[in-house]
């Protein structure tokens, strides 16, 4: 990893010329990635003008200039313009058009010497945060999505108009609270079964085996009822199933004390 400064303008003259700090990663998987992503893409551009150099003459390719465009439809389809050069002339003695192609390897070069490499833009300064722990933010990035997928998800969290900014805290601190609670549960039922050894609950998806999701850990707890308790009777959960008194005892829940 290395860095150094980028310097960002604004759209408007006006606009503030932003500093931020930039670091280079290079990654070995995504060098693999884009290099077997490039080999099939040339491997698939190459089929295309070796059918075009069997039909020269024809009625679809009678001279240079259907020949020359043909090869440029090919390289915006593939992708491949900045690496297929193409030639194109008239035989003298068939007065067929001829094609003479090939892959630049310079330019192939120069491209896999930027494979696996990518940038990452931050505000925190060197003394707050070195190039490693910078990447170990980026990289967490991906718990965050995650809950924000919950939010639009199971949580059902939808556009609201509210009349005053007291009514948009209060209603972001619910909101908060129910990702909260939501977030706790699937933790807790992860570090329980992580305590056993095990990783997936059977039965919770669909009869089959699965990781627990707070989504899942809810939908199979839906079902159960609460009869409330009255004078000397407790609470009482009739009848759960084996997978609901599974997740409660992940929970360290006991549904015979519901006090």
């Amino acid at each position: 990893m290395c860095d150094d400064v980028m310097t960002l303008a604004g759209p408007r003259t006006k606009d503030p010329v932003l500093r931020l700090r930039r670091i280079f990663v290079h990654s070995s998987a995504r060098a693999r990635a884009a290099e077997a992503a490039r080999a099939k893409k040339l491997a698939r551009a190459g089929e295309d003008p070796a059918r075009l150099e069997r039909g020269l003459g024809s009625r679809h390719y009678p001279d240079e200039q259907a020949v020359s465009d043909r090869i440029t439809a090919i390289g915006r389809a593939r992708r491949v313009s900045t690496y297929l050069s193409a030639v194109t002339a008239t035989s003298p003695d068939t007065g067929k058009p001829t094609l003479s192609r090939h892959f630049d390897q310079q330019v192939l070069d120069a491209e896999a010497a930027t494979d696996g490499w990518y940038a990452l833009l931050t505000n925190l300064d060197a003394d707050q945060a070195d190039a490693g722990r910078v990447l170990r933010h980026y990289k967490g990035q991906e718990a965050v999505e995650h809950r924000y997928q919950a939010f639009k998800g199971p949580l059902a969290v939808t556009g609201l108009y509210l009349k005053s900014n007291r009514r948009i805290a209060a209603l972001i601190t619910v909101i908060c609270l129910a990702l909260l609670i939501f977030c706790l549960i699937e933790r807790q039922i992860r570090q329980a079964l992580a305590a056993r050894g095990a990783t997936k609950i059977n039965g919770l998806y669909a009869g089959r085996p699965a990781i627990p999701t707070g989504k899942l850990i809810l939908d199979a707890l839906a079902g159960i009822r609460l009869i409330p308790g009255t004078g000397q009777s407790p609470p009482a959960i009739p009848q759960p199933t084996d997978l609901q008194l599974h997740l409660l005892d992940l929970l360290d829940i006991d549904p015979r004390d519901l006090r």
